[in-house]
């Protein structure tokens, strides 16, 4: 890794006061933080959609143009007002989607109805995210090069996905795409319409760096976010699954359940 993109990566890292931020829009909302939050922040943890979040929050500039693919109805599904926030700080923001619940969407400016690789839009952004997307692709090439040619010189694509290697991706790779709702429905409460057939094309790093590198964007960014999320609806399950996360971290090792989370930037 050379200099510049260790520089960058130091930079794009959100760091604790930004990550609160996120925290605070997101949960005190309330006169009193609901156990789950209150339970992760006496942990010191935060989410992977925080940090993804916050990242977001950083790349988004006053006057950016910003194209959110896989964005259906909301932005930031846990964090409407962060939404909003960005959303007003855009000179324009341009909704990619092939699910007709994007009509839904409040924030966008202008929506496109159909996958990426068919937008043949004549704009060109800044920042670029994609979140929960990357493991639903099916044709890796074709999406990323569309996505090359969207973003403007000096432009970056965010990319955050679960990790190929978690044991739910596992797990989800070997139950058929038409149980997947059941699933999810009993650990999180997931509404049918939020639940997509995955395919797992992109989702490790090396995948990424080698399908964006095909197409001249570099990565400049790159983290590994523990997700300690599988039993959150359950207090005793969540405390022990922080518990574990917590000693793991301290072994200098790596929670097995992860996201990937990406920045990869065009060149000048």
């Amino acid at each position: 890794m050379n200099a510049v993109v260790v520089t960058e990566a130091v930079t794009l890292t959100p760091d604790r006061a930004e990550l609160m931020a996120v925290f605070d829009m997101k949960y005190r909302r309330e006169p009193e933080l609901g156990w789950g939050p209150r339970t992760r922040l006496r942990f010191g943890y935060f989410n992977p959609d925080d940090h993804y979040e916050a990242l977001v929050a950083k790349l988004v500039k006053p006057g950016s143009w910003w194209a959110d693919v896989g964005c259906g109805r909301d932005i930031f599904p846990s964090n409407a007002p962060l939404a909003r926030l960005l959303a007003d700080r855009t000179a324009f923001l341009f909704g990619i989607d092939p699910h007709p619940n994007i009509r839904d969407n409040p924030y966008i400016t202008e929506a496109f109805e159909g996958l990426v690789e068919a937008c043949d839009t004549g704009y060109r952004f800044d920042v670029i995210t994609l979140r929960m997307v990357a493991e639903h692709i099916t044709d890796p090439d074709r999406s990323i090069k569309k996505l090359a040619e969207l973003t403007k010189p000096g432009g970056v694509v965010v990319v955050y996905t679960p990790n190929r290697w978690a044991p739910v991706s596992i797990v989800a790779s070997l139950v058929p795409n038409r149980l997947h709702h059941s699933f999810k429905r009993l650990v999180w409460d997931a509404e049918e319409r939020d639940t997509f057939p995955t395919a797992f094309k992109l989702n490790t790093r090396r995948a990424l760096a080698r399908h964006f590198g095909a197409h001249g964007m570099r990565e400049v960014y790159f983290a590994y976010l523990d997700d300690c999320r599988t039993f959150s609806g359950f207090r005793m399950l969540s405390v022990v699954e922080l518990s574990i996360q917590r000693m793991l971290r301290s072994l200098g090792l790596r929670y097995p359940e992860n996201c990937l989370l990406g920045v990869y930037r065009k060149d000048d």
